[in-house]
């Protein structure tokens, strides 16, 4: 049975990898590949009206919108790349931490509740091919140390937030293992190797959802 699939997204960003084949390619023709590359019965909804101001809208108004998108969805992909924020505007004002927030929240309609959203972020190569603006890999301590100040702060809220994580010890630096954030962090390249094997892991760890501590706060 197919998926109904909700992607968040910074529409314009082209502060990534060239696609092959293409002069110009900005995040938008990425999510033209996820859909590419998803089964035909998983239906898709996307996100962000790119360049529609949110500075003017009240929090009702950014949720009807944002509702009928998300409602029935439950899988949330949040495509990470190195200009998704607008260094000046505030995150309130941009759409990723309101569709993000709607993912992660249980409302209710006609009353049905829907569940929080299996959460999972994709982290896209920057201009160069790197993706060490959000992702370094450690390889004295075999892990990966993030770079959560790239992100929204309901991204990076939702991240380590495990509530009794598994932690080892490297020279005295804390190392998690395991799934410990509710929002899933995966590279573009890794990916695209086995979509639906990403998207399960979303799903498990939705099905454990309580042993996480959710944020839902866009500030």
């Amino acid at each position: 049975m197919g998926k109904k699939i909700f992607i968040s997204y910074k529409y314009s960003d082209a502060q990534v990898l060239n696609l092959e084949g293409r002069y110009y390619t900005t995040v938008r023709n990425y999510v033209d590949e996820i859909q590419n590359l998803l089964s035909e019965e998983d239906h898709i909804n996307k996100g962000e009206d790119d360049g529609e101001d949110l500075s003017n809208f009240k929090d009702s108004t950014i949720a009807s919108k944002l509702r009928n998108k998300i409602y029935d969805s439950s899988v949330t992909i949040v495509v990470i790349s190195k200009g998704m924020k607008d260094p000046y505007k505030m995150e309130s004002e941009q759409w990723i931490p309101w569709e993000v927030s709607y993912s992660l929240q249980n409302p209710t309609r006609a009353g049905r509740t829907s569940q929080t959203n299996a959460m999972l972020a994709v982290v896209l190569p920057d201009e160069n091919g790197r993706y060490d603006y959000f992702l370094t890999d450690n390889e004295e301590c075999g892990c990966t140390d993030y770079n959560r100040s790239v992100l929204f702060k309901i991204l990076g809220k939702n991240m380590f937030n495990e509530k009794k994580p598994a932690i080892r010890d490297c020279d005295g630096y804390k190392v998690y293992q395991g799934y410990f954030s509710y929002i899933h962090c995966v590279k573009w390249k890794e990916f695209v190797k086995d979509i639906n094997h990403y998207i399960t892991v979303a799903d498990v760890i939705n099905e454990h959802e309580d042993s996480y501590t959710i944020s839902t706060s866009v500030n």
